[in-house]
């Protein structure tokens, strides 16, 4: 970790999906880092948000344009020059995309070309790194964890869409963007994302605080499904890593990555939420029996992340406990002071690097 603060000093960065959840805390990181950050995206996903919450918009060049929007999109990538580009941007939810399907389809499949065919304009050196999801794969709910050449698919609109997305990627990769050309990308694959800041619809943690700060009993869904949860700032050291690599491996182009926790740190929904409960004072959760959920998403999802390990001397430095507490402290404090959210941010982002290094991790 100790390498990025020199690899971004002072270069040009571009984030598309800025005001996001993950998309905002990694504009911050950068920031922290020294990048001169450029922010494409819609407005903020919810309210409140961590984008606003945390101030980011005083700290990059912000500017609201749907992805979908060729013209926009490649006016914004070749006036801002960038050196970095980390493409984020998406219809992240696996409901919304049962209610709007064609939004999910475009947003993940034409934003992505978007991006894409706006490189191929680019006379400048870029490394960039492309956000699908674990969601990617053709899950069949085996035991063992995806590994990056396993069959991709998907029977939800998400799924599809970014299973659609990583083949629109492949295509353009092996048409258009040669090994010894001037534009390098990598692929990155992660989900089950949590931690503070994410106040999206029908995802387990922001419901649950949502409950617990009016004081209600939290409800979950699905208590059994297990999944590959994981802190924000591991994928995100994951997709720092993987540009840094690419900036000095042109080998490594083209290629996709999962970064996710150590396959025996899958846990169920309903483990979580009985953890998390445990670190916050008079709190109550329940399990809706009676569901009207007519959704269908998957029961088993694990990855399998040797190849991050193997390739790019990644792996997840949190355990699940780390991980929870740095949410619930992470919530408490906003709750408690909404105006300290950057500096709680800035904080675990500094607690993140210090215990990646010290541990010898990415």
């Amino acid at each position: 970790m100790n390498s990025l603060k020199h690899l971004f000093f002072k270069k040009q960065v571009l984030v598309t999906g800025h005001t996001g959840f993950k998309g905002s805390w990694l504009s911050l990181w950068l920031h922290h880092l020294g990048a001169i950050v450029t922010g494409v995206a819609l407005d903020p996903p919810s309210t409140p948000s961590h984008y606003e919450a945390a101030s980011i918009k005083d700290l990059v060049s912000d500017h609201r344009v749907d992805i979908r929007e060729f013209e926009g999109l490649q006016s914004v990538i070749n006036n801002s020059e960038p050196d970095f580009i980390f493409h984020l941007a998406a219809q992240p939810l696996v409901k919304q995309s049962y209610i709007d399907p064609l939004e999910t389809f475009e947003s993940n499949i034409i934003g992505t070309l978007n991006v894409l065919e706006s490189l191929r304009t680019l006379k400048k050196p870029c490394v960039v790194v492309l956000i699908t999801s674990d969601k990617c794969y053709d899950n069949v709910e085996w035991i063992w964890g995806y590994r990056e050449n396993d069959k991709l698919g998907g029977s939800d609109p998400y799924s599809a869409s970014k299973g659609a997305a990583e083949m629109v990627i492949r295509s353009f990769i092996k048409s258009f963007f040669p090994k010894n050309g001037l534009i390098r990308i990598g692929i990155g694959r992660a989900g089950n994302v949590i931690g503070g800041g994410d106040w999206a619809q029908n995802r387990v943690v922001p419901d649950c605080f949502r409950s617990w700060t009016k004081g209600n009993e939290a409800t979950i869904h699905s208590p059994n499904s297990t999944r590959p949860w994981q802190h924000v700032l591991e994928p995100l050291s994951g997709y720092l890593t993987l540009s840094s690599a690419l900036s000095q491996s042109p080998e490594l182009h083209g290629e996709p990555f999962n970064f996710g926790p150590p396959l025996h740190q899958n846990h169920t929904v309903k483990e979580l939420v009985e953890s998390l409960s445990k670190l916050l004072p008079e709190t109550r959760w329940k399990v809706d029996s009676v569901s009207g959920n007519s959704t269908k998403e998957s029961g088993l999802l694990k990855l399998n992340c040797e190849k991050a390990l193997h390739l790019l001397g990644w792996q997840s430095a949190l355990s699940i406990n780390e991980t929870l507490r740095m949410t619930a402290e992470w919530y408490s404090s906003y709750y408690e002071s909404p105006s300290a959210t950057r500096e709680v941010t800035l904080t675990q982002i500094q607690e993140y690097e210090t215990i990646a290094n010290k541990r010898g991790f990415s």
